[in-house]
């Protein structure tokens, strides 16, 4: 049995939440503890701050856990990314009070900064800053006196215009929600199920699959319109000289192409989602 660390709130909590109970995890977080086991599926899971999840799977006491790049990257914890998820997209960026004369990035090479996350800052100047390292609210630093700038994570920038605080320069980082595990156990059975458990529904989300029949003369013009993954599955119809074909279909594009295939002469055009895969 493996242990699996999961955050326990912020943005990323109800999306994780969502992908392992579409994947058939049992890891709904419980009202009383921060431990669900699953013995089904051989894993124990451990709802814990986004933050702290890096350390516990860097150390090995967890053997894996999803939480965001940039919590990983604070840490500098040795935990491996082994997946990218499609959520819990955000940048950080550097502030300054709209009067400021700052108009760039390297104009606070030398300022007092206010973050939650300086070693990320660090590393994207090079060189050490002089920072006031606060949990968060680190906006209302700037008015307070306390600092010059702030750099923190940026979803639409409205908190930092209503404190009268305005970006400067490109994002120093960007983060998105991500499968991180020890180095050591990257290679256990329950991870690589994991693993492919959450890519075949990545890819559910991502793809459609598409049926239709098609006469021998176009089979091949049909086919270049939906080639599928690998190939399309094509059989023969019984007593006509028509095809019946599978494949699947990028979902932005599917209604698209069932026009494409409808207007050069395919017909029973169906389209169905896919709940999951493996590919």
């Amino acid at each position: 049995m493996i242990k699996v660390a999961l955050p326990n709130k912020g943005m990323l909590f109800e999306p994780t939440q969502e992908l392992l109970k579409d994947c058939g995890y049992k890891a709904s977080k419980p009202y009383k503890t921060l431990t669900q086991l699953d013995s089904k599926n051989g894993i124990e899971f451990f709802f814990l701050r986004p933050s702290d999840i890096p350390m516990y799977v860097g150390r090995g006491i967890i053997d894996a856990g999803i939480t965001g790049i940039d919590f990983n990257a604070e840490a500098k914890s040795p935990a491996v990314k082994v997946l990218d998820l499609p959520y819990g997209a955000s940048k950080m960026c550097a502030a300054v009070p709209n009067e400021s004369p700052v108009q760039s990035l390297d104009d606070l090479k030398n300022a007092t900064i206010a973050t939650s996350f300086p070693n990320i800052v660090s590393n994207y100047y090079k060189k050490d800053m002089n920072f006031v390292v606060l949990e968060g609210a680190v906006e209302i630093s700037v008015s307070l006196g306390v600092s010059d700038a702030i750099v923190d994570v940026v979803e639409t920038g409205t908190t930092l215009k209503q404190a009268g605080l305005r970006i400067v320069g490109e994002p120093l980082f960007h983060s998105n929600a991500a499968l991180f595990c020890h180095p050591q156990k990257q290679d256990l059975e329950e991870v690589h199920t994991l693993i492919r458990r959450i890519e075949g529904k990545l890819v559910a989300k991502t793809y459609m699959m598409i049926e239709y029949d098609c006469p021998a003369e176009l089979l091949n013009k049909a086919c270049n319109m939906t080639p599928g993954l690998d190939a399309p599955t094509i059989s023969k119809l019984h007593g006509r000289d028509w095809y019946a074909v599978k494949a699947m279909v990028p979902e932005e594009d599917a209604n698209a192409v069932m026009d494409k295939l409808w207007d050069i002469g395919c017909r029973s055009i169906l389209l169905f989602s896919i709940k999951s895969a493996r590919i």
